[in-house]
């Protein structure tokens, strides 16, 4: 499957304003990058929720700034603990609560990480890459990052950018 997606750097939204919206979701996830080879990341992820734990192992081949190739599958907790193994030398697992919301056809995905206080990263997966973002009046962007090397996941995995 191809993904296309746009990531933003904002300010951190009202979590109670963002929780009066319908169709609102949260979940606590685990996100820790594997060995890999040929051009290919992978990574395995927990997600919590309110009510179950979801396991994923993903593999990504970039195509374009905003494109991927991805493939997701789910996995169970055994599989995932295995493939703990394989963290990448030199990395952290990142851990993030993630708040999704849906305007329009679209569902805006917002990363809150423990490393920053004022700033979060949201991002956006669109049909297309020239697919516009209707943002909502209480989402403050900083600025675009969408192909920016420093705050894709597995860099983060590895260094962690401070705060702007």
């Amino acid at each position: 499957m191809i993904e296309t997606e746009r990531k933003f750097i904002i300010l951190k939204p009202d979590i109670a304003r963002l929780e009066s919206i319908g169709g609102y979701g949260v979940s606590d996830i685990t996100q820790t990058y594997l060995s890999s080879d040929g051009g290919v990341t992978e990574r395995v992820r927990r997600r919590v929720y309110a009510e179950r734990v979801e396991y994923t192992h993903t593999a990504k081949r970039r195509i374009s700034r905003m494109s991927s190739i991805e493939d997701e599958r789910e996995i169970d907790e055994k599989e995932y603990l295995e493939l703990l193994s394989r963290m990448k030398a030199g990395t952290s697992p990142i851990r993030k609560t993630r708040h999704t919301l849906p305007i329009g056809t679209l569902t805006l995905e917002i990363d809150i990480y423990p490393e920053w206080e004022r700033l979060c990263i949201m991002e956006c997966e669109l049909d297309s890459e020239d697919g516009e973002i209707p943002l909502p009046d209480f989402i403050t962007v900083v600025r675009e990052v969408t192909g920016v090397r420093e705050y894709t996941n597995a860099s983060m995995a590895r260094e962690f950018p401070r705060e702007e």
